[in-house]
């Protein structure tokens, strides 16, 4: 049985969805193409690599067909990088294995590589109409006011509720749109901080609001204090001008990426001592460590890091893949062809700033 609330919801909807490139279209391509994205990142982040993506890879079989530092390369900037390797991995097994089409249900979608519950559900709703739930931050926020939850929405039992919630209240008719208009209001309306209540369609049915209590909705238990590494990154340079840079492994942490090469610091060694070890385990190469470059901090989700990048001299050991999938020696006008992430980029960006200053 659908919510009380849901014609006052799609009529709002109708009336104020946001014009987003991905809403064009219910082709099941455009439609995952743009969950995948937008997995932990917010619209406006999203909305011009979707647009790149389109115009490089306008169906599954140009994703298939391209080259997995292609799609980096592209994505750089993006975050969450093991999502761009699922949206290959799953790009190649729908054109090879499916034949181009995408499953239309739930279950299916689930064997797709980077398809969760959440994407799942909005891909059979909002592709292929079908009666899928789904649950995301947005959504949470707002069944939690609705219902008035005081109980901590980040436990697995409560999230059960949820989901069961979820699929009770879906209706029978317009799913993929109830579910887009439910994301919408958490996005536009019920705000994490200071929700726009008098400007909520479904206000007369919130619990919370009659109760006074949204802004202490939804219960989440303290995240803990977030740990900080120090890491150590090579500048190296041989005697031809060119900078050695290495690709880190497919899997893990920024897999496929490429890097300025180094390493965590361990407890009881300088970073000097810790560059020249890291080295020599990755790609069992020597060298002298000069002067500091440059520092720049940044946080990943679960860690922040404070990566000291080094002015090095390869001094000997013919260069292996031992802890990289590869590596390649590249003059600094060359360092635009690959992908790095956030924090090599920025080393990139302090090199041409003071590139007179680079060896």
């Amino acid at each position: 049985m659908s919510a009380l609330f849901t014609p006052a919801l799609l009529a709002w909807y109708d009336a104020h969805a946001a014009q987003l490139p991905w809403r064009e279209s219910a082709d099941p391509y455009r439609v995952w193409l743009s969950e995948i994205m937008l997995q932990q990142t917010q619209v406006e982040t999203v909305m011009p690599y979707y647009m790149r993506f389109l115009v490089n890879y306008p169906d599954i079989f140009a994703l298939a067909a391209a080259p997995l530092d292609d799609i980096l390369k592209l994505w750089e900037g993006l975050g969450y990088y093991s999502r761009a390797r699922n949206l290959h991995q799953t790009a190649i097994r729908i054109a090879t294995d499916y034949g181009g089409k995408f499953p239309e249900t739930v279950e299916g979608l689930l064997q797709l590589s980077g398809v969760g519950r959440y994407t799942a559900g909005a891909i059979a709703s909002i592709a292929f109409g079908q009666a899928a739930p789904l649950l995301d931050g947005n959504v949470i926020r707002v069944f939690a006011r609705l219902t008035d939850l005081a109980d901590d929405v980040t436990q697995n039992t409560v999230q059960a509720k949820l989901w069961q919630l979820a699929d009770e209240w879906l209706p029978l008719e317009r799913v993929g749109d109830y579910n887009q208009a439910l994301m919408e209001l958490g996005r536009t309306v019920c705000k994490p901080r200071q929700p726009l209540c008098g400007e909520c369609p479904i206000q007369a049915y919130c619990a919370a609001f009659a109760n006074g209590t949204q802004a202490e909705r939804p219960v989440k238990k303290k995240k803990a204090q977030t740990p900080h590494y120090d890491v150590a990154a090579g500048i190296i340079a041989n005697d031809k001008g060119q900078l050695l840079i290495a690709q880190r492994p497919l899997e893990g942490l920024l897999g496929g990426l490429w890097e300025f090469p180094g390493g965590k610091q361990e407890i009881g060694e300088t970073l000097p001592e810790c560059l020249r070890r890291e080295l020599r385990e990755e790609l069992a190469i020597e060298v002298e460590v000069g002067e500091l470059f440059v520092k720049v901090r940044h946080a990943f989700t679960h860690f922040k890091i404070t990566l000291h990048a080094f002015h090095c001299r390869y001094s000997g050991g013919e260069p292996q893949k031992l802890g990289v999938k590869d590596f390649a020696w590249v003059l600094p006008h060359e360092l635009d062809r690959y992908s790095f992430g956030k924090a090599d980029r920025e080393v990139i960006a302090a090199l041409n700033a003071r590139s007179g200053m680079l060896l």
